[in-house]
């Protein structure tokens, strides 16, 4: 089941391609935030950084699932 979601094709590109591009982002727009108000170029609160770390690392586990039941 795991491997027909993973295979799944979406303009011609499997969709665990599409699940690793969103996941990439999602970690490097959470360091991004990090770094600007590390600098005082954003405000936000710090409750916005630990959502987006947490939906990064969840997209990374379903990543992770469903590149491993490619073998499985």
């Amino acid at each position: 089941m795991f491997q027909e979601i993973t295979y799944y094709m979406i303009f011609g590109i499997p969709f665990i391609v599409y699940l690793g591009i969103i996941t990439i982002l999602m970690f490097m727009a959470t360091a991004t935030l990090a770094v600007l108000k590390r600098k005082g170029k954003i405000k936000y609160s710090i409750q916005l950084h630990y959502r987006l770390a947490y939906l990064s690392i969840f997209l990374g586990v379903i990543h992770s699932i469903l590149g491993i039941s490619i073998y499985i």
